[in-house]
């Protein structure tokens, strides 16, 4: 590497994620069409069919009767004993991990989507759904289809049943979808699974896979009662991930969570590839409908790929997910030359990532971004700011009572005219009045609106933004949570 390298600008900036941008209004729209437009919304809606329909319902109300997601027994005994008496479906293929704070869901894609490219059978199992359940679980990069998804709850729950008789605790809602992946996935078969993790790491219900890769995004402040209250605390449960001679793609974190990941791996003798050492990104150029990258890999330098994704943060992601299929594939150990350029290029063009920075309506633009904690806030704001030019931007905000909903809204204040408060349908959501009772600290009275149901909130937040008229340029951004943007999506359209 030479000192003009661009490379060494990463190395030395760090964690330095806002590079001077040039916005390009050429040349994007020719690699989209040749790397093909998705295949549609890869959202589903409910079931055409009644009958199916009926048969959903019924299994996601049985589900419902169980642990939500939110309530854990820090142990893997429950899921063990699952696999077991399921004949340990999880170790019949060879499996990608992924924990991290932010960016996980949008990393696995990317990289259930590269490993389809290369003509690989994917399985990928991630958490929470935007809009269906069905979505968590995609076989061969699609989400499993509402009858597939009934039949494998049908063909476990005889076991399910067997472990809850067992044991102290009943499986929770989380460990019983977590043995469906699994067991969907031994019986596609699939040539390799990508796994998120759902909270944290040692204890998560995923983490009784041994993957060879495991993949560990930022780490922030999150789930502070249940993980720890520093990212060092943080990173010694998802540094459970890392297994024996495993590979570790490691993205840029804060100094203590580093060290205590680095001290993981040297425990168990797995390799490290550290983002803006071993692999990162080595250019950003905005484009039009996403962005265009050079990335360094493990076996080398990736130039001109497009990702028709917004944000900084999405080009890390990309850069993260193309080294775990890089270390998948051995490259950078078994083998010294790069993946294929073409087939890299045209696997990014068609990422999709539904519920972040998406647009769903035109005039006024409307924007769903599923950020729900300080730090992917802050991203999300970043990149709105990057990406689009709006004159006034009014946020919709329902967010859920665990977070840390004061440092969301700090984060939001400096690109948000107004704010219209929300909550949504499910019992986790906060009170609008005391989210409003927040947003007045942080705002001021003036600039913030109540609206306690969806709806209303965001029919005030389009009539605000079309008091300026038409072509005034004012926007919308919904956010806060998963659950408010996968609601928001159904009703603006969205599937």
């Amino acid at each position: 590497m030479t000192e003009s390298d661009p490379f060494d600008e990463i190395i030395a900036a760090e964690t330095d994620r806002d590079p001077d941008l040039a916005v390009i209004e050429a040349g994007s729209r020719t690699l989209r069409t040749q790397g093909g437009q998705p295949e549609g919304d890869d959202v589903p809606s409910r079931p055409a069919d009644p009958e199916v329909d009926a048969a959903l319902r019924t299994v996601e109300s049985e589900l419902a009767t169980r642990w939500g997601e939110t309530k854990l027994e820090p142990s893997v005994k429950r899921i063990a004993a699952l696999m077991d008496v399921l004949g340990e479906p999880q170790n019949a293929y060879p499996s990608i991990h992924i924990t991290g704070t932010n960016g996980k869901t949008s990393t696995a894609r990317m990289i259930e989507t590269l490993l389809g490219a290369f003509e690989l059978r994917t399985g990928r199992y991630t958490s929470p759904h935007v809009q269906s359940i069905t979505e968590r679980i995609s076989l061969d990069g699609a989400p499993m289809s509402a009858e597939r998804f009934v039949e494998t709850y049908e063909d476990i729950k005889p076991y399910v049943e067997m472990v809850d008789a067992k044991e102290e605790f009943r499986l929770s809602f989380f460990e019983v979808l977590t043995g469906m992946a699994y067991a969907a996935f031994a019986d596609a078969p699939v040539d390799v699974a990508v796994v998120e993790v759902g909270m944290g790491g040692t204890w998560d219900a995923t983490n009784v896979i041994t993957a060879d890769v495991a993949v560990i995004t930022p780490i922030s402040l999150d789930h502070t009662d249940r993980l720890g209250s520093t990212p060092a605390e943080i990173a010694v449960e998802k540094g459970g991930v890392v297994k024996q001679d495993a590979t570790v793609i490691l993205s840029q974190q804060p100094v203590d969570a580093a060290q205590v990941l680095l001290k993981r791996a040297v425990e168990v003798d797995a390799t490290v590839a550290r983002e803006g050492l071993e692999f990162g990104v080595v250019e950003r150029q905005v484009a039009v409908g996403g962005q265009l990258m050079t990335l360094r890999g493990l076996g080398g330098e990736y130039p001109e790929v497009f990702l028709p994704l917004h944000g900084a943060h999405q080009a890390h992601n990309a850069a993260v997910a193309l080294a775990a299929v890089e270390a998948f594939f051995g490259v950078g150990a078994a083998r010294a030359e790069p993946l294929d350029l073409d087939v890299v290029r045209k696997a990014f063009a068609k990422v999709t990532s539904p519920g972040r920075l998406e647009i769903v309506r035109r005039s006024p633009t409307v924007v769903l971004d599923a950020a729900h904690n300080p730090a992917g806030a802050r991203v999300t704001a970043d990149a709105i700011s990057e990406v689009f030019d709006f004159s006034r931007l009014i946020g919709v905000v329902g967010a859920s009572g665990d977070k840390d909903v004061r440092g969301l809204l700090e984060a939001f204040e400096p690109i948000f005219a107004e704010i219209v408060v929300t909550q949504n349908s499910t019992p986790r959501a906060m009170d609008a009045d005391e989210l409003a009772a927040i947003a007045v600290e942080v705002f001021g009275e003036d600039r913030v609106q109540v609206e306690p149901r969806l709806p209303d909130a965001l029919e005030a937040a389009i009539t605000l933004a079309e008091e300026d008229g038409e072509f005034s340029g004012a926007g919308v951004l919904v956010t806060g949570s998963v659950i408010t943007v996968g609601e928001a999506r159904v009703l603006l359209g969205g599937r």
